[in-house]
């Protein structure tokens, strides 16, 4: 999943700033949705903010074909319901066949997801399938001599952990350990990345009163110190990163790398959603970008750049559940921002049409409602 590693910079799209990513800063580009462009379209926009990371939840060959020679990494996910189909080498196989190889190498396929979040659907039938369809993968990818350039892993909800606070005390879900063990062993083993879905947001929605709304959404605060390591902690990301070390540290995997594979915040939300706002979303992905930018570890990890993918691309109108899991896009499906995006310093000025922050003079909306950049401006890697 490495790309080259230099120095953030900004570029300037769809009517906001979009400050740069750093290497280890993707985004994920879900599709429950009755109104997103054709992936096609969606190839420009993400050219225009300089994206070279995408993380899906499938392999859609639209998707797959659309960004052929694009040059953008893509991680895709074997489908929580085939699960138990992969697990057969025959048919895993055939989908690393049909999912992957066929698009190699135009389309720059990284890494597989096998799942989301199966732990904690509490589905012992599912949760059993896990590691044999990882492993079935791995193998199918090792036949057809891929397996040094698609590694296998699978995301994780961060309500794994048993305890999370303090970040010292970190421990997985007793009743999970039988399952996460023998995966870690894996992720030892093939070198992959141990990945996790982490969002302040349930916190401060949980207990609004009680979570000082600055410790979630990365402002200036006094912050809490862990009174088992005695290190400070300013943000409430880090201290859920660092439980996952210490919990992956006491079952043995001192050394297993540990990514980010969601974190978002939402800008709408129902009466009973503390929190979620355009202005709240904006200050959370701003200072998120910033922190990463700056190739900031945590206080547990402080020389270990962070691996972070935003949530999400595009708002998503068929997403089941609270409004909030309908509005974490950057982008509305027209490809118009959600929110200004804005880093301190930044020479921009508000676009009274869409709220977002402009370069005067220099911008222009094309016809698909897509901002031609011009060649003055600096496009560099939004990941």
């Amino acid at each position: 999943m490495e790309l080259s590693r230099f120095a953030s910079l900004l570029t300037l799209l769809l009517g906001f700033a979009l400050p740069a990513m750093v290497a280890a800063v993707g985004i994920n580009y879900g599709q429950i949705a009755s109104n997103l462009p054709a992936p096609e379209n969606v190839v420009p926009l993400v050219r225009q903010i300089g994206a070279t990371k995408v993380k899906l939840y499938d392999a859609d060959p639209k998707v797959l074909k659309a960004f052929a020679n694009s040059g953008v990494e893509f991680i895709v996910c074997v489908r929580n319901e085939d699960l138990a189909r992969v697990k057969d080498p025959v048919n895993a196989l055939a989908w690393v066949k049909t999912n992957v190889q066929a698009y190699l190498p135009a389309t720059r396929i990284t890494t597989i997801t096998v799942g989301n979040e199966i732990l904690t659907f509490n589905d012992t039938t599912m949760s059993g399938n896990l590691l044999p369809a990882m492993q079935g993968i791995h193998a199918a990818l090792a036949s057809l001599a891929l397996d040094k350039q698609v590694s296998v892993t699978t995301a994780h909800s961060l309500s794994t952990l048993e305890v999370s606070y303090p970040p010292s005390a970190g421990v997985f879900r007793r009743d999970l350990v039988k399952y996460i063990a023998p995966i870690l062993d894996f992720h030892s083993k093939t070198g992959s990345t141990f990945l996790i879905n982490a969002y302040p947001y349930f916190a401060y929605k949980g207990s609004p009163k009680q979570v000082p709304i600055d410790f979630v959404l990365f402002q200036p605060n006094q912050g809490v110190v862990d009174p088992g390591s005695n290190l400070r902690y300013d943000n409430m990301l880090f201290a859920q990163i660092d439980a996952v070390y210490a919990a992956l540290a006491q079952l043995g995997y001192k050394k297993l790398n540990v990514q980010i594979s969601e974190t978002g915040w939402p800008s709408k939300g129902d009466e009973d959603e503390a929190g979620a706002t355009p202005e709240n979303a904006m200050k959370y992905n701003s200072n998120l970008i910033r922190i990463v930018s700056q190739r900031r570890g945590t206080p547990m990890r402080p020389s270990s750049d962070l691996n972070i993918y935003v949530f999400a691309l595009f708002n998503e109108n068929m997403k089941p559940g609270p409004t909030s899991e309908r509005n974490y896009g950057l982008f509305e499906p027209d490809g118009t921002p959600t929110y200004a995006l804005a880093l301190s310093g930044i020479n921009a000025v508000s676009n009274t049409s869409g709220g977002g922050l402009v370069n005067p003079g220099t911008d222009e909306i094309s016809s698909n409602g897509y901002l031609t950049i011009s060649s003055s401006m600096v496009k560099i890697s939004f990941c």
